[in-house]
């Protein structure tokens, strides 16, 4: 019965699809409307005040831990109207910070924050998400809940040790160092989803000590203006930057490296008005991945990613550069990259949207233009409706938008799309791109309202039908 009515609802989004297209209707149409995008993404501001870290007994060295005396000027800092909490140049060993309104992290150039990687240093839990489901969890390394005007800057480092000797092996896999008798997340993973399906209340899904689901790096959950600038942030448990229910964000200039299992770099989730412009990405999952929530959580919380920009990034290793889900319940509309140079053989794809029908959500409205790709594996364009086992919520995917794409040394594909017939793949438009050395150069299914101008692929100029039967 489900499955009936969310393809009634999917064949009515069908109806609107017109609508929606119309609204911006050209390449000028969309860039002006990212230009607009861009204007009322505002940085926050901060009281000229300082708050030096070891003038509050912080430690320098990797022997003891810091994480009180941070705790305590944080707490002043915000008690007097905010300013910056400085971190100066050398290392110092914390456990979870907790970022309060109108606090500027701020991390002077050579100055390293180093987390723990003792587990009972990011308790008491928090409410938190963890891929897509809320629950009680360990706290993330750097967080804030139900703030305003909350920051890290400076040209300093975040360092969360992970590696196969700790948090990374919880994961379960030989590869990332587990062995037998080592803590492996598997069942508290099956177990949150369990919950999230049997829509128990998330404050008495609690987890935490004896069930290995690995925190994330940095969580601002339910918050308004941030600003994520110049620092270098590496070896993350998992997921990296995770904004959630948030809105007005800056992410800018930043380095991020980590490779470890689920090792993405940036997942705006739920959150609205995103700039992610200047960063460098070489991870171990996707760079930059949008998420909505992951099945009844998502439907249940019902917020989109929405208004995100991605701009001049470069992206290394990764398995995807700029991706839509796979928590992606609550959908995702208008995201506009840009500038962007991805280039590695560990890359996997350059655009890469991922859901199913267990996830369901309308994703629509994605802009991708001025992207040069050096290499990558599989495809430079990826859409894929069969993420994960089938349910009952028909996803939604439409508005898509590839111009100027040029890539030196494609994959196995050039643009690679399975869809469901009642929910085709709708107003595919790839314009002035040119992807040379695929093995293949479409394989695609259930698509609608394709159009391909002066799109070159392997030499040839690639016809619409390549992608709509003819070709494949």
């Amino acid at each position: 019965m489900k499955r009936t009515i969310y393809m009634l609802i999917a064949g009515c989004a069908t109806l609107l699809t017109v609508i929606t297209s119309c609204h911006l209707s050209s390449s000028e149409d969309v860039w002006e409307a990212k230009a607009s995008l861009e204007q009322r993404i505002v940085e926050p501001r901060f009281a000229d005040r300082d708050f030096v870290i070891t003038d509050f007994g912080a430690h320098r060295g990797r022997e003891q831990l810091s994480t009180r005396a941070i705790a305590k000027a944080i707490d002043q800092c915000h008690e007097a109207g905010g300013g910056r909490v400085v971190v100066p140049a050398d290392t110092f060993l914390t456990g979870a910070i907790h970022l309060k309104s109108n606090v500027n992290l701020h991390l002077e150039e050579g100055a390293v924050l180093l987390f723990s990687t003792r587990s009972e240093d990011y308790l008491p839990t928090v409410f938190t998400r963890w891929e897509g489901i809320e629950l009680m969890n360990y706290s993330p390394l750097i967080y804030a809940s139900e703030q305003e005007n909350v920051a890290v800057t400076g040209k300093g480092k975040l360092d969360g040790q992970a590696s196969d000797q700790n948090w990374w092996s919880w994961c379960g896999s030989k590869r990332y160092g587990w062995q037998e008798g080592m803590p492996r997340q598997n069942s508290a993973r099956d177990s949150l989803q369990n919950l999230n399906h049997r829509e128990v209340p998330p404050r008495e899904r609690i987890f935490g000590p004896g069930y290995s689901l690995r925190p994330n790096f940095v969580q601002f959950y339910k918050c308004r203006n941030i600003a994520l600038t110049d620092f270098t942030i590496v070896n993350s448990p998992m997921w990296i930057l995770h904004p959630v229910l948030s809105q007005n964000i800056t992410i800018k200039g930043l380095t991020i490296k980590s490779i470890g299992p689920n090792s993405d770099g940036c997942d705006p989730e739920s959150c609205k008005d995103v700039l992610i412009k200047d960063c460098y990405f070489d991870t171990g999952d996707d760079c930059i991945a949008f998420k909505s929530g992951r099945d009844h959580d998502g439907r249940r919380i019902g917020v989109p990613s929405e208004n995100i920009i991605v701009e001049n990034c470069l992206m290394k290793r990764g398995h995807g550069g700029v991706v839509i889900g796979s928590e992606i319940s609550g959908g995702c509309r208008n995201v506009y990259a840009l500038n962007c140079t991805m280039d590695s053989p560990e890359l996997d794809r350059a655009l890469r949207i991922k859901t199913s029908s267990s996830r369901g959500g309308v994703i629509e409205n994605v802009y991708f233009k001025d992207v040069k790709v050096g290499t990558y594996n599989e495809a430079a364009v990826r859409v894929n409706m069969f993420y994960e086992a089938p349910g009952d919520y028909m996803p939604v995917v439409r508005n898509i938008l590839v111009e100027n794409l040029e890539v030196a040394d494609g994959g196995k594909y050039g643009v690679l799309i399975r869809a469901y017939p009642e929910s085709p793949v709708q107003n595919f438009r790839m314009v002035n791109c040119v992807i040379n050395s695929v093995d293949q150069v479409a394989k695609a299914d259930h698509v609608k309202n394709v159009k391909l101008e002066n799109v070159t692929i392997n030499g040839k100029e690639i016809t619409s039908e390549v992608l709509t039967g003819e070709g494949n």
